[in-house]
């Protein structure tokens, strides 16, 4: 009977979890952290309280990999035990009655909370859309339960905390401080954010007066300017076109090493990937501009407003998407926003013609209906009603469902009532519809002078090179990034001899996408073109630089020794893709720094290790593959990367491991490795088989 009875129980708490949120309301959750770099532990010491809104026999908070814990509920034992993914407290909850749970506990996250080696520096950091903050943080997995969360979190000197909210004190406790973080306002729990390492920071001020912090790490200090470029204009922006007031108290941007995404939205304290860390030739092609933007919009769509469920994540990935284009758009001109909807507006199309087209309202639909049709529904929206009314009804909807759960009928009501239309056909083409309406979303294009040109420069296909070659001349003169390049694309299948004159033109232009376009199709480079071709050594870009080096590397032998010496000490950007690429071609050059070949050799072999960030330890990786050059350092560093959490990089790693194994004088290496982790044991000797 006692078992009958115990699986019955068991049935009656599963079943009845998802109603949780109309039965508790947690309001406030204070938590003091503590965490252990070297064991990969959280340990917490919680307050949580929460205000019944019916009878219950039992709470839970989703907690997973818990290994201790403790509770007390208003001063007194409860009884509490844990399953897979919670812990249940068991008690005759009284509706309406307000509870205090404090509650004691260490977890070891697999997910959500990751220790990173940043260039010898610890460095922690949190990533909870997704992965949920429960893996670290006892919490409310469910968004439609937004809650206060005031973090406090213990660090040693020298290390810089960032929570979300405000730094209320920062406490000297013996040898170490306590940081409070505090906010004013509920938010849903995978917004919450935790951020440790070696930081420092610039403070500037919104026109409306919000403090907004940017982080770097102390050697990025010469990047700042240009990796934040224009933040203080973005921010200014979107408060003025939204037309709501930011939401919050204060505005923090933190870069983090290996970072699973470009960015993340935490409410007050984005947290963004340390590789658009630029100086400003990697401004070129890497640049924080739209990430920025993307962001700092979903402070609004996403934190201050947030989704009932994945059927409306177009609510917060279409309007990120689709404010930061309005932000691109006027920081860096109009033809940014004409052309990136346009992009995407063609994978669109071909993702519907495939029939694989997708309704906005699908909870399973790919990132690029959520963001990019998203966008575009709100971009069709407004073209349908005007700018007036789509401004009344976004600034209505913001205010209207503030610090709340929403879904698409929401904003749909606010649009109706400001435009007086009933809206039925553009909910149908634009958010129930699986195919993309392409012939009508291009036209609203079709005034746009980049979009203009770059339809009539890409008819040039159809035409001989004899019929179009002065109208492809012509094209250089252009100042958009779009056209010219499209152009010298079209050289592909022209010998260089007879587009000579093109060619000269083009390494004249004032246009850095032009020269990156003769830098991606003209690998081999006739003797013709060698002067010229060598000034793109110098350009304002790391990417067309290391394509430079590489071809001129390859088409003139004699002259590998004079290109290794001008790139010599060039990093590129933070993955040193050109510094790589230097190491593997001096280590390849006949005679070149034979004294030094080794040291290149130890350089290279460093780069694998994991004080580097991955895209880093990817280039090295696969330029010591390609040398045939793995030693035992590398070849561990090779099995340890198969583990990490970026599952791309980690199966890059498995697949250069499986190539690696096959060759025999290799084999016998990593037999004679020294592995103490047990998955990396097993890992190797399932690839030697």
């Amino acid at each position: 009977m006692r078992l009958i009875f115990s699986l019955i129980a068991a049935f009656l708490i599963s079943t009845t979890y998802a109603q949780q949120t109309e039965t508790v309301d947690f309001e406030r959750i204070y938590a003091l952290l503590d965490f252990n770099f070297a064991e990969g532990t959280v340990s917490g010491d919680m307050e949580v309280k929460f205000t019944m809104k019916d009878h219950a026999d039992f709470i839970y908070l989703d907690a997973k990999n818990i290994t201790k814990y403790e509770a007390v509920l208003d001063g007194k034992i409860v009884a509490t035990h844990t399953d897979d993914n919670r812990i249940i407290f068991t008690q005759n909850f009284v509706k309406g009655k307000t509870y205090n749970l404090m509650l004691e506990y260490t977890a070891k996250p697999n997910k959500a909370l990751y220790f990173v080696n940043n260039g010898g520096f610890q460095q922690i950091w949190t990533q909870g859309q997704g992965k949920y903050t429960s893996n670290w943080l006892p919490s409310i997995d469910d968004m439609n339960d937004k809650i206060e969360f005031d973090l406090s979190i213990v660090a040693y000197p020298g290390q810089e905390v960032v929570a979300n909210g405000v730094l209320k004190e920062k406490e000297e406790v013996e040898d170490k401080f306590i940081w409070h973080y505090e906010m004013s306002e509920p938010m849903s729990s995978y917004l919450v954010a935790v951020v440790l390492g070696d930081y420092r920071k610039q403070r500037r001020l919104s026109e409306s007066g919000v403090p907004i912090d940017l982080y770097y790490y102390p050697e990025d200090s010469l990047k700042v300017m240009t990796t934040y470029k224009y933040s203080d204009d973005i921010f200014d922006f979107l408060e003025e076109e939204i037309g709501v007031p930011y939401p919050w108290s204060v505005y923090k941007q933190i870069p983090v090493k290996d970072f699973l995404y470009a960015g993340m939205e935490n409410t007050t304290a984005t947290i963004f990937s340390d590789a658009y860390m630029v100086d400003r030739t990697g401004f070129t092609d890497r640049n924080y501009v739209n990430v920025n933007a993307h962001e700092l919009a979903h402070q609004w769509f996403g934190d201050y407003v947030t989704e009932t469920s994945g059927t409306h994540h177009w609510l917060q990935e279409g309007f990120a998407t689709y404010y930061a284009l309005l932000a691109e758009a006027e920081v860096l001109g109009e033809e940014v926003y004409a052309w990136k909807l346009f992009q995407s507006a063609m994978q669109l199309k071909e993702m519907s013609d495939k029939g694989n087209g997708e309704s906005l309202l699908n909870p399973k639909a790919s990132s690029l209906t959520f963001y990019q049709k998203g966008a575009w529904a709100l971009h069709m929206l407004r073209k349908e009603i005007g700018d007036e009314a789509f401004k009344t009804a976004v600034k209505s909807y913001l205010q209207k469902h503030k610090f709340s759960n929403v879904d698409t009928e929401d904003f749909l009501a606010e649009a109706r009532a400001a435009s007086g239309s009933d809206l039925q056909e553009f909910e149908w083409k634009w958010l129930r519809a699986v195919a993309f309406n392409y012939e009508d979303a291009i036209a609203t294009l079709e005034d746009y002078p980049v979009i203009q040109r770059y339809k009539r420069t890409v008819e040039l296909r159809k035409q001989s090179f004899g019929q179009k070659s002065q109208k492809l001349f012509n094209l250089l003169a252009l100042p958009d990034k779009y056209s010219g390049p499209e152009a010298i694309y079209q050289l592909a299948d022209v010998s260089p001899a007879a587009a000579g004159r093109i060619y000269e033109r083009a390494f004249y232009t004032n246009n850095p996408w032009v020269r990156q376009a003769i830098a991606q199709t003209v690998s081999k480079v006739p003797a013709a073109m060698k002067v010229n071709y060598e000034r793109l050594l110098n350009d304002d870009s790391y990417i067309t630089r290391e394509l430079a080096l590489m071809n001129l590397w390859t088409s003139f032998p004699k002259d590998r020794h004079q290109y290794l010496d001008k790139m010599k000490g060039v990093q590129g950007f933070s993955n040193h893709n050109v510094e790589i690429l230097w190491l593997a071609l001096a280590i390849s050059t006949l005679d070149y720094e034979e004294a030094y070949v080794r040291d290149h050799f130890f350089r290279l072999t460093r780069f694998t290790g994991n004080r580097y960030s991955f895209e880093t330890r990817e280039q090295a990786f696969t330029k010591l593959y390609q040398l045939q050059l793995f030693e035992p350092k590398s070849l561990k560093n090779l099995i340890e990367a198969c583990f990490h959490h970026n599952w791309r990089f980690a199966q890059t790693c498995r697949q250069i491991l499986d190539e690696v194994a096959k060759i025999e004088h290799y084999r016998k290496e990593l037999k004679k490795l020294d592995i103490s982790e047990e998955k990396e044991k097993q890992l190797l000797a399932e690839k030697l088989g």
